[in-house]
């Protein structure tokens, strides 16, 4: 039995170990994949965001993460990084539409996540159970519902 995606749906999954060089390796992903399917209007936000992600994953857990890119069909394309702590970080864990005021000006951290209410379009994360770790995903791209 032959199966058959749209032509404008794909994946790929990448497991990362717990690496201080996982950042970029994933950023290295991204830029092939995205290059390889002809999405640079996004590849920007893309690299950032998940660099971010999986440069979080490094440094608050102990073990490996993983790296999913989606084509999900309208244009749009969902990142998602998993990873084994089940804390879900903000704004991961509010709704879209609810924006985190910025990290003090005179702080070293806490900015990272703000990027993603800046370059995604909708995210989300979920805990995966005590020992499941969590997911946290964004979308950029395509058409969005109001």
């Amino acid at each position: 039995m032959v199966t058959v995606a749209p032509p404008d749906t794909w994946s790929y999954a990448l497991r990362l170990p717990h690496d201080p060089r996982a950042a970029r390796v994933a950023r290295m992903t991204v830029r092939a994949v995205l290059g390889g399917h002809g999405r640079q209007e996004v590849l920007e936000a893309v690299e950032l965001v998940t660099s971010e992600l999986v440069a979080n994953a490094y440094l608050h857990t102990e073990g490996p993460a993983t790296l999913r890119l989606t084509a999900v069909g309208d244009g749009r394309l969902r990142v998602g990084v998993w990873d084994s702590d089940p804390h879900v970080p903000a704004p991961f864990a509010k709704p879209p539409g609810n924006r985190l005021a910025l990290a003090p000006v005179e702080r070293e951290n806490g900015r990272g996540l703000y990027l993603v209410q800046e370059y995604a379009d909708w995210w989300g994360g979920w805990p995966l159970g005590r020992n499941g770790g969590k997911l946290l995903w964004f979308e950029v791209g395509g058409r969005f519902g109001a």
